[in-house]
């Protein structure tokens, strides 16, 4: 079962990880967290609706890897716009983001949360070292294969990756390059995503 998800019966997924994996894994989601942000602060007067009716940011993150895990709704068309039509477009984002950002904010926080709640779960449980058996229920393996989702967009982001052919190019680096690490941190993820998307298929 090592580096790979498994099924479990019933539903669910399993996956053998060592302490230097299971820490890497940790320090992501964490640095995932940082990067999304707080919630919203809580309204003063304690309206159950304040936060429903809170709107979020109508302008794109500054940061290419926000940019990256919440993108714009409408991008742009097919060929070169028009001005009216590109403008429109802008808009037509904006009212999206604005009512919608915040609760995916959320769920990516809440998801991250759960990556590192489960990994100082089985942290304890193995407080003799050497790693453990991670077992997540049939909702836990969701959550965990959109976070690894957003850690290998945001790797992918601060690599300059944009389409298949980079990623082949990454496999050609020299060991020296800085890169490197993010490199085999990058492709590590991506097998653990597609080791858990197949134990999620009927």
């Amino acid at each position: 079962m090592s580096g790979q998800f498994e099924p479990l019966p019933g539903g669910g997924a399993a996956v053998a990880l060592d302490d230097v994996e299971i820490s890497i894994i940790r320090s992501l989601a964490v640095q995932l967290l940082e990067l999304i942000g707080p919630g919203p602060a809580e309204d003063a007067s304690d309206d159950p609706l304040a936060e429903l009716f809170a709107e979020g940011p109508s302008e794109p993150p500054s940061d290419p890897v926000l940019r990256r895990l919440f993108p714009d709704a409408y991008g742009d068309p097919q060929g070169t716009p028009q001005a009216r039509e590109a403008e429109e477009q802008r808009e037509y984002s904006a009212e999206f983001r604005r009512y919608t950002e915040n609760d995916l904010r959320a769920g990516k926080r809440e998801g991250a949360l759960a990556v590192i709640r489960a990994l100082d779960g089985v942290t304890s449980a193995s407080a003799g070292g050497g790693g453990a058996v991670l077992k997540l229920s049939a909702d836990e393996s969701r959550q965990w294969l959109g976070t690894l989702n957003d850690l290998r967009l945001a790797i992918g982001s601060r690599l300059d990756i944009a389409d298949e052919d980079d990623t082949d190019l990454l496999y050609r680096l020299p060991d020296d390059d800085p890169r490197k690490p993010m490199v085999m941190a990058y492709l590590w993820l991506g097998g653990l995503q597609e080791s858990l998307v197949a134990t999620l298929l009927p």
